[in-house]
């Protein structure tokens, strides 16, 4: 063999493995718009991370995840959601909230999006139907936001004696009128003054709580928003100061409010792990029916309920999923 044709030969064999690494599929990137911020979301970070696993992908081995973050609040969610569309993601999971999954529908019709939302997603506009979404968008139902007249039942059964409730919504929340609504229906079976108050900044708590105090209100129920989740230790921290018996959902409990009652959200949240891994495989979001999570918990903070001089009923805490001490 002469020479020139052997370090050809030799040339050839050594590119070789680069044509090869070059012809493999680059790995998938899943867009994450998160409405609260990676501390506060790390145990529904695994849940997430759980499904992806669940459906074959594990982050940084053959998928990689763009985080971004709206710190709870609501009008920085479109900017963002359009961030990871120029980002040109494989699938979007926005599994925060209606305005999350909203922003998300807003910024692509192309991307699939797989949403969380505690309303009913029908209703909201993001999809068509359950069984047959449409489009480039499914989810998780977890049951959050329809849980709310529960949560007045449940202050009323462990303050029987508050003739006024206060309900604390988000007025820039697309669900607040559903939120009033439902309350309202549900305070006048009960036999309950229902007084509805907004906040939408940091600054609004004194005044809403000022409000609670002037009203007479003898407890307080919180619609659901990522605004309220994002400040629940401070809404917490007041409603003791003001020896106000307040529901809420999430990790409120455990936060240091009275009860906590609503839809997992770590079970939701690797639900929508699981479809954003199925979609990668190449499911559509349109072949994939809205899944409704039935797992609801309540939470009841003992602590809280002597702080605030209350005791807690025997029935109400035998139905307790959890109870802190």
């Amino acid at each position: 063999m002469k020479r020139r044709e052997f370090i050809s030969l030799i040339g050839g064999a050594a590119a070789l493995p680069l044509a090869a690494q070059a012809q493999q599929p680059a790995m998938p990137v899943v867009g994450y718009l998160g409405t609260q911020t990676p501390d506060r979301w790390a145990s529904r970070l695994r849940a997430f991370r759980q499904g992806l696993g669940e459906s074959g992908y594990v982050e940084g081995r053959n998928v990689a995840i763009e985080y971004r973050w709206a710190e709870g609040r609501n009008d920085r969610l479109p900017a963002l959601a359009s961030d990871l569309v120029r980002r040109q993601v494989a699938v979007i999971a926005a599994p925060g909230s209606t305005a999350s999954a909203l922003a998300a529908k807003a910024a692509t019709t192309t991307i699939p999006i797989v949403f969380m939302t505690g309303d009913d997603p029908v209703r909201a506009d993001l999809v068509a139907s359950l069984a047959r979404p449409g489009g480039n968008v499914t989810g998780i139902a977890n049951l959050s936001g329809e849980l709310g007249p529960k949560r007045l039942e449940l202050l009323h059964e462990l303050v029987p004696t508050a003739a006024s409730v206060g309900l604390l919504v988000n007025p820039t929340s697309v669900s607040v009128e559903i939120y009033e609504k439902e309350h309202a229906a549900a305070a006048h079976v009960l036999g309950v003054q229902l007084h509805v108050l907004r906040a939408s900044t940091e600054r609004d708590f004194d005044s809403v709580f000022a409000s609670l105090v002037q009203l007479r209100a003898g407890g307080l129920v919180i619609a659901p928003d990522p605004f309220f989740t994002s400040h629940s230790e401070q809404i917490a921290a007041m409603a003791i100061r003001h020896m106000l018996p307040t529901i809420f959902n999430g990790e409120f409990a455990s936060e240091g409010g009275l009860m906590s009652y609503g839809g997992s959200a770590s079970d939701a949240h690797r639900q929508v792990g699981v479809y954003a891994g199925r979609i990668l495989k190449g499911e559509k979001p349109s072949d994939l029916p809205v899944q409704q999570s039935t797992k609801v918990e309540l939470i009841i903070n003992l602590k809280t309920a002597k702080a605030l001089g209350l005791t807690v009923p025997q029935l109400l805490l035998g139905r307790a999923d959890e109870v802190i001490e």
